[in-house]
């Protein structure tokens, strides 16, 4: 049996080998880790709700599909049942976060929303993910370089991890983008910045992978919003073949 202590070092490592993977190039770059580089950035974010209490909404076939220049994102919202509802094993709690930073209340079945990027000119946003290590996986989200308009400004970044199920798992009339575990950081344009950390906005940390996901399955998909709640920049990673 894995110890607390002994966990901890291993999500420490992650991150450490997330990091350290960040300078590789050519095929130890794609061995090592999964990033957006290349990738187009979305122009619009696609979320689709769940409630846990629904059992026929994962399979219904009315469910809104992604289309060109979109990236979606599928939250299962614990229900009222608890661990009786019947997609309780892959509910979110984050989800009901997320529920309050659109101004969503939670649908009593399901729910789909969209988010159009106002894109910010001359930057880019970069996520990426480490390999899995026991139960955690490191993972990043970068602004570069910091927008004029975040000066003296609060900007949120949110970083899933999901698990990309093809359509017709489990019925699904489309390939889902299960979010697993959510990380939800402020970046404060406010305060002042360390000399080395002036060209950007970053974070590094260790996510926990949810049982039963299924690790190489996982990737992320991050964006950022202004202190308004606009969405400023999204990007999604992809792992090379």
């Amino acid at each position: 049996m894995t110890t607390g202590l002994a966990r901890s070092r291993l999500a420490r490592l992650a991150v450490c080998f997330l990091t350290a993977g960040l300078g590789f190039s050519g095929v130890a770059h794609a061995q090592s880790y999964c990033a957006s580089d290349g990738q187009r950035q979305p122009a619009v974010l696609l979320e689709r709700f769940i409630n846990a209490n629904c059992d026929t909404c994962w399979a219904d076939p009315a469910t809104a599909r992604e289309e060109a220049g979109q990236v979606a994102l599928d939250w299962v919202v614990p229900g009222d049942k608890g661990d009786d509802a019947p997609l309780s094993a892959v509910a979110a709690r984050e989800s009901l976060q997320r529920l309050d930073a659109l101004h969503q209340s939670v649908p009593p079945q399901s729910l789909a929303t969209t988010s159009r990027v106002r894109p910010l000119t001359g930057n880019r946003l970069r996520v990426a993910h480490g390999l899995a290590l026991s139960d955690y996986l490191g993972a990043s989200i970068e602004l570069k370089p910091i927008p004029r308009a975040a000066k003296g400004r609060q900007w949120t970044a949110w970083l899933a991890l999901v698990e990309t199920l093809p359509a017709g798992t489990e019925g699904s009339p489309v390939e889902r983008n299960l979010v697993r575990n959510v990380l939800q950081t402020n970046w404060d344009g406010r305060k002042q910045l360390l000399k080395t950390e002036q060209n950007r906005f970053f974070d590094a940390r260790s996510m926990s992978i949810a049982a039963g996901a299924n690790p190489e399955r996982l990737r992320v998909i991050g964006w950022v919003e202004d202190e308004k709640g606009q969405l400023r920049a999204a990007a999604q990673s992809r792992c090379a073949p």
